[in-house]
């Protein structure tokens, strides 16, 4: 199993709407590494959900549920979606200022590729914030 982080800005697509509709389809990616990690997704990852440019924060867990297709918002064959599932709330959110201050995270993509809407996440950084959330 791999494990992902997905971007929203909160006023498009909150962790409250994505939780109302049980599923969607994570449509709008139109940047080629971003597309690149949706390709690489599979049934079954982990992903986490953060809030971008308002609350700059980790707010919650998703899992893929259907791996990459074509984006049907799109004419273009190039881009891809992946269906998504809330799987829970974050007992705490995970900010942005706080994954910075975090040593073990410093290469995180949410870090070095701040504009990617999605990256990826390792092992080591899955157990890291889970512990900032207060999951473990």
């Amino acid at each position: 199993m791999a494990f992902w982080l997905v971007k929203s800005e909160p006023f498009k697509y909150s962790w409250e709407q994505f939780v109302n509709d049980k599923q969607t389809f994570w449509d709008g990616v139109r940047n080629y590494a971003a597309r690149n990690n949706l390709r690489s997704m599979k049934k079954g990852d982990q992903v986490l959900f953060y809030h971008s440019n308002e609350g700059l924060e980790i707010v919650g867990i998703a899992k893929v549920v259907k791996e990459a297709y074509p984006d049907p918002t799109s004419d273009e064959d190039a881009w891809v979606v992946v269906d998504l599932k809330p799987v829970k709330k974050l007992k705490t959110p995970v900010t942005l200022k706080q994954i910075k201050a975090e040593q073990r995270l410093q290469n995180m993509d949410l870090l070095r590729l701040g504009r990617l809407s999605v990256g990826t996440v390792k092992d080591d950084e899955w157990t890291v914030i889970m512990e900032m959330a207060g999951e473990n």
